[in-house]
């Protein structure tokens, strides 16, 4: 069993299985959703000061806030999984 991560910008890495979703931040229920999880502490800002431009939610129910796009970050996991099946049929 290997362990897939999802580099979501800056160093920062999850665990590609506990992502439920990659979202855009701009809709007005996402920024409440960003800041009641900030008022129960359980946002990560992964930010580093910068823009937020992708809000990610995992099963554990942390709300991660990333400075990369939503859509590189989709891009990133899909390329690993198909360069992963590649590989599984080679075998």
């Amino acid at each position: 069993m290997s362990v897939n991560l999802v580099n979501i910008g800056f160093g920062n890495i999850v665990l590609e299985s506990r992502i439920i979703a990659v979202l855009s931040p701009e809709s007005a229920p996402l920024k409440r959703l960003i800041q009641e999880s900030r008022e129960k502490g359980v946002l990560i800002d992964a930010t580093f000061g910068r823009k937020t431009r992708s809000l990610i939610i995992t099963d554990s129910h942390q709300v991660i806030l990333s400075a990369i796009q939503s859509e590189t970050i989709a891009n990133r996991m899909t390329s690993k999984n198909s360069s992963r099946e590649v590989k599984d049929l080679a075998l």
